[in-house]
C-alpha cells in the first residue's frame, strides 16, 4: 500500500486516455445546448462512485462468471487497443447513443461517457497490473480533470479549437495503444 509516483502517472494517463473528456467536449458542448445545464459535480460524483465500486467488485463479479483477472486483463487490452485506433485513426468502432440522450447530466455523461465499458474493462485491467492506492489516485486525479473540463467546456471550445482537439485526442491515442499492448503482454504472462 505505497504511494508510487510512476504508477500513480501510468494509471491517470490510462484513464484519462480511455474517458477521453476532451474528445468528448463536443458530446457535452451539444448536450449543454439541448439541456441548458451540466450538472458538472453531480455527474462527476455519478462516474467516481460507478468506477470505485467496479474496481473493488470488478474481480468478484468476475469469479460469478468464471473469469480469471488474466483473461479479462486481456480483454481489457484488446478493448484499450481498439480504443486508441478510433483516436489516432479517426474511425468509429464502437457507437453509442450518448448524443441523442440529454435529460440529464448523469446518464449521458457520468454513464456511459466517463465510466463507461471502456472505463470498466480498464479498471479491471489495471487492478491486475498495478497498487490499489495508486489506481484510486489516478481515479481521483481523473474526476478533478473531468470536474476541471466539464466545468470550462465553453471556455476550452473557444481557446483549443476543433483541431487542437484532434491533435490532442491522436497524442492519448498513441499513448494508449502502447500502454494496452504493455497490458496485453503482462496478461499473458499473468
Amino acid at each position: 500500500m505505497q504511494l508510487e509516483f510512476t504508477q500513480i502517472l501510468s494509471v491517470s494517463l490510462i484513464l484519462f486516455s480511455v474517458i477521453d473528456i476532451l474528445g468528448s467536449i463536443p458530446i457535452i458542448i451539444n448536450l449543454r445546448k439541448k439541456s441548458g445545464t451540466i450538472y458538472s459535480g453531480k455527474a462527476t460524483i455519478v462516474a467516481g462512485v460507478i468506477m470505485i465500486i467496479f474496481l473493488f467488485l470488478g474481480d468478484k463479479i468476475l469469479g460469478l462468471l468464471g473469469i480469471d483477472v488474466g483473461s479479462f486483463a486481456i480483454a481489457g487490452a484488446l478493448i484499450m487497443f481498439m480504443i486508441g485506433m478510433e483516436m489516432v485513426l479517426g474511425i468509429e468502432l464502437f457507437r453509442s447513443d450518448e448524443e441523442e440522450t440529454s435529460s440529464s447530466s448523469i446518464v449521458p455523461i457520468a454513464f456511459p461517457l466517463i465510466a463507461g465499458p471502456g472505463t470498466m474493462t480498464s479498471l479491471i485491467s489495471l487492478r491486475a497490473e498495478y497498487e490499489l492506492t495508486n489506481i484510486l489516485v489516478g481515479i481521483l486525479i481523473n474526476l478533478l480533470l473531468i470536474y476541471a473540463v466539464l466545468k470550462s467546456s465553453s471556455w476550452l471550445e473557444k481557446k483549443i479549437g476543433h483541431a487542437g482537439f484532434n491533435v490532442i485526442r491522436k497524442v492519448f491515442g498513441i499513448i494508449l495503444l502502447a500502454i494496452s499492448i504493455k497490458l496485453f503482454k503482462n496478461g499473458i504472462a499473468f
